[in-house]
């Protein structure tokens, strides 16, 4: 599991660079989301952008990421594909998320 990261302004920029958060992948990307979230702004925006597939092992790591944060931090998502932004709307998932439909977007709401 891949993840790349950057800071701006008081936002933290994390971008999955793989296809796929599933079952196989999991685990490791809720420890990289920790390594990643522990330190730095209050607020996360989670590009996925290059997800093409989530299962419910991967929605429910992306939950635990959120919850990890803490309850004063907040994790947005943004540039969810079709296939990814279905799953989240089928869960309800976009009601406990802020999502936003690309990376730019959100970062220039977020940034207001």
């Amino acid at each position: 599991m891949e993840l790349s990261t950057k800071t701006e302004d008081q936002l933290r920029i994390v971008s999955v660079q793989d296809a796929r958060i599933d079952a196989a992948v999991a685990l490791e990307f809720k420890d990289a989301m920790r390594s990643e979230t522990d330190d730095g702004p209050d607020l996360v925006v989670l590009d996925l952008s290059k997800v093409e597939f989530i299962d419910s092992s991967g929605l429910g790591a992306i939950v635990a990421a959120m919850k990890n944060m803490g309850a004063d931090r907040k994790l947005a998502l943004a540039g969810l594909t079709p296939t990814v932004q279905r799953v989240f709307q089928l869960t309800r998932m976009d009601s406990v998320f802020s999502v936003f439909p690309t990376l730019d977007g959100a970062l220039a709401e977020l940034r207001n």
